[in-house]
């Protein structure tokens, strides 16, 4: 057996998808996009924006804009996403009929403002009706938690199985409060310590985990100095436990991928562990003075899991088990 199927058996394998999730509104900006990944490889996806890409009244032509590019040979490795207008907005159900016409080679659609679970079920229901004409049952969903409603209903949003992701939109989250929170929480240090805002990103966080979602992190709005993007993602993995995190800018792109990619010491450690509990069938062994059993398997698999997709280079060992 795989050592996926093994350590997993009985439990959900978590989704493993590319770090940095990288969004682009105008068409400049989405070739842009492609040009960097097909330069770096499939590290991190990129989100064609209908939201906030598509000028007023000219919401269809933008929607086929997306479209064709998604459908296009520049789409090299089938990681580019769409966020399409709100499940209120008249051009919701047109972004989802145009686009899903693109929907065996479309990562996934990002909802966003939804206010609750049922937004998200009428919403998944829409798109399954137009996914299913291009051949595609199972298009992944992402869902943009940035209202009272989404945060209040996050488990169930998260439960739902097609439902691959959940980011935080802090921005929108902070405004929803009308000044109770202030403006200095939409960015470090404050977005890091204002009780409320870490209270959302926490409960984002922990539903995902619980259903073996990906939580994806919101913005850093700065996007001169890149070390206040790599110390708003290293905190992000390691304090708040996301594993992937929005760019608004191409130079944020690697500070992202490089802060949320596991050490290469901690490759190796994950790629020896897993090759003794492979040839001891998978029973607990010993370690460097240090029990490990299943457990502590499937930590060790993610770890290696986030170097595949960060493009580390893997240890023979490494690519053996995986």
């Amino acid at each position: 057996m795989h050592p996926s199927e093994v350590l997993f058996q009985g439990t959900r394998q978590p989704v493993s998808i590319p770090a940095c999730d990288h969004y682009a509104g105008s068409e400049k900006l989405m070739r842009k996009s492609i040009a960097l990944q097909q330069e770096l490889g499939p590290v991190f996806d990129i989100t064609f924006d209908c939201e906030d890409g598509a000028s007023t009244g000219n919401e269809e032509a933008h929607a086929k804009l997306v479209a064709s590019i998604i459908g296009s040979e520049d789409n090299r490795f089938n990681r580019i996403g769409a966020r399409v207008h709100d499940v209120t907005h008249p051009g919701f159900e047109q972004d989802v009929a145009i686009i899903c016409t693109q929907a065996a080679r479309l990562a996934y659609l990002v909802l966003p403002k939804v206010d609750g679970l049922d937004d998200v079920v009428r919403a998944i229901g829409l798109v399954n009706q137009y996914a299913a004409k291009a051949g595609r049952k199972d298009l992944p969903i992402h869902v943009l938690i940035e209202s009272h409603g989404a945060l209040a209903a996050v488990r169930e949003i998260a439960a739902l199985p097609q439902v691959e992701c959940l980011s935080f939109g802090i921005m929108d989250f902070v405004s929803a409060h009308y000044g109770a929170i202030p403006g200095s929480a939409m960015r470090s240090p404050g977005q890091f310590s204002h009780p409320l805002v870490v209270r959302a990103k926490l409960e984002v966080a922990a539903a995902c985990h619980a259903h073996g979602k990906v939580p994806s992190h919101n913005v850093t709005t700065d996007i001169k100095d890149m070390a206040v993007v790599a110390g708003d993602a290293r905190r992000a993995a390691s304090e708040f436990g996301y594993s992937r995190m929005w760019s608004i800018h191409p130079n944020q792109i690697r500070p992202i991928v490089e802060a949320l990619a596991p050490s290469m010491s901690e490759v190796q450690e994950a790629s020896d562990i897993l090759t003794a509990a492979r040839d001891n069938q998978w029973g607990p062994i010993q370690h460097k003075g240090t029990l490990h059993d299943r457990a502590s398997y499937r930590y060790y698999w993610t770890i290696l899991q986030r170097a595949k997709s960060s493009g580390l280079a893997l240890p023979d060992s490494a690519l053996e088990l995986l």
